[in-house]
């Protein structure tokens, strides 16, 4: 940070929740006049650490110092008061109200009467946006703009305040490409003006034009920090996934070709704007295929567009010759396809029903006649899951949520088993559980594989793709970068197609 003084710093912060320590001692500095990122993968910390600088989450240990002076901000509005204004990723704008009144809001000029003064309040804002390089009617309402517009107006809000540090929370996530460049436009203009900026983004080629350095964090800790010129794109996804980099590696040349076996699944041209761009997969009886990614590339979203989970905009999916037409989960899951989602708390298991229950949920239209459910084959099919699984519960009626990470995530796998899908989607099946869960899983995917069972396996461990997969497929910006298939399935060509341009 030569030549510059620093304006803010997070030295040694620490942030824990019941389950977790969302920072482990991590220190940050911001200094002026400059443009900082903050990158890292689901759970590393970025949002948390967003957070403490703006007064949302006050830190459990460590110090925040402003201009080399302790600070502790209780609200939000605490942290604007000092000069530190924040636009997240959803803009709290007000839609029917004018550019202008959004502006002032709280703020507004008045009459010496008391009365708001419409004219000089568009005037300024008028002049406000000039500065941001963009000249639009204030009168009109925020609806009234499109959503690079409406974010320029929010970040023109927070520095209307007179901030001296502004902090961006994925702020091009929604937009166009042609929408991103006026953005960071006015943030060039922002950091000429001696205002600085934390920039937190997913997006790499939006990181390379605007910011000065970087900040990597992984698993709530600080991985490195420093200047973005000289770190090339290929070591800061291995920093941000924490793989070694191997010297000299490079994309392979080659795409590799798919087996020649008919394909069980088919999915093409999946497309929903600002999410998916014309992702296609294929998956056969019997294959395990990797979707690897960074953060923001689109992989949750290709299972959950397949499942009937995500609406599209085009493409369509294809199970066994049929085309899905409904697209909904029940029309996928009667074609044989199931979805075990990221986050088993809020879309997996419902923790104060039993293991029994939550088995049971996905199953019950299979094993109804009439509507009514044979509670002895429920518990039949219950049982054998939970053997051949090996989930360890009290009982069948135990609470689901009293059980271990790695059990609720067994018990989520034996409720879609017992749909008895052709195709299996995992999205990050062994994410935050044991080790020993961790291999039992691990090795569950490959004997489903034996069976024959068609298998999906989206997951950030590269280790793990390695291990599992006949082919990987790499997403990124929402668009299949590349596939690897046989030995070409390795950690280095991951990467590499990770960090292409």
């Amino acid at each position: 940070m030569a030549g510059r003084s620093t304006l803010i710093e997070a030295a040694g912060v620490v942030r824990e929740f019941p389950a977790t320590r969302a920072l482990d001692h991590v220190s940050f500095t911001l200094g002026q006049s400059e443009v900082h990122a903050v990158v890292g993968e689901n759970g590393a910390g970025k949002s948390t650490l967003v957070k403490v600088l703006c007064g949302i989450d006050r830190p459990d240990a460590g110090v925040l110092r402003l201009h080399g002076v302790p600070v502790s901000f209780s609200s939000p509005r605490d942290a604007e008061r000092a000069g530190i204004g924040a636009v997240h990723q959803e803009t709290n704008l007000i839609p029917q109200m004018s550019v202008a009144r959004n502006l002032f809001l709280g703020r507004e000029p008045r009459h010496r009467f008391g009365l708001i003064d419409v004219a000089a309040m568009n005037l300024r804002a008028g002049a406000v946006m000039a500065r941001c390089g963009l000249r639009i009617d204030v009168r009109q309402p925020v609806e009234s703009f499109d959503p690079g517009t409406r974010q320029l107006i929010a970040v023109a809000r927070a520095v209307i305040t007179g901030t001296s540090v502004v902090v961006l929370d994925e702020p091009t996530a929604g937009l166009d490409d042609d929408q991103v460049e006026p953005l960071l436009a006015m943030l060039d203009s922002l950091r000429n003006h001696g205002r600085s900026i934390v920039y937190v983004s997913h997006r790499l080629a939006d990181i390379e034009r605007i910011c000065d350095r970087v900040t990597v964090l992984r698993d709530g800790r600080l991985v490195h920090t420093g200047p973005l010129a000289g770190l090339d794109r290929m070591r800061l996804v291995a920093l941000m996934l924490g793989r070694p980099l191997a010297p000299g590696t490079t994309p392979p040349e080659a795409v590799a070709t798919e087996p020649a076996d008919p394909p069980i699944l088919q999915a093409t041209g999946l497309t929903r704007r600002h999410v998916l761009g014309g992702v296609s997969i294929n998956l056969r009886p019997g294959e395990v295929v990797g979707l690897s990614g960074l953060l923001g590339a689109g992989r949750s979203e290709t299972a959950k567009a397949i499942a009937g989970a995500l609406p599209l905009d085009a493409g369509q999916v294809t199970v066994s010759g049929s085309r899905l037409r409904r697209r909904s989960i029940a029309g996928a899951v009667r074609a044989g396809v199931a979805l075990l989602p990221s986050n088993r708390t809020t879309e997996g298991v419902i923790a104060p029903l039993s293991v029994r229950d939550n088995i049971a949920l996905a199953a019950l239209p299979r094993l109804s006649r009439a509507g009514i459910v044979s509670q002895a084959r429920l518990d039949r099919i219950v049982e054998t899951f939970m053997r051949r699984l090996r989930i360890k519960a009290t009982s069948p009626h135990q609470p689901v949520g009293e059980l271990s990470g790695g059990n609720q995530q067994k018990v989520m796998l034996a409720r879609w088993l017992a749909t008895q899908p052709r195709v299996l989607m995992l999205d990050e099946p062994t994410r935050g559980i044991d080790i020993g869960a961790k291999s039992e899983v691990q090795n569950l995917i490959d004997d489903l594989a034996v069976d024959g069972l068609a298998v999906l396996l989206i997951s950030s461990d590269l280790e793990e793709l390695v291990g599992s997969c006949d082919r990987v497929l790499v997403l990124r910006d929402g668009a299949v970068a590349g596939q690897l298939s046989g030995p070409d399935v390795a950690e280095k060509n991951i990467l590499a197609l990770l960090a292409a341009r």
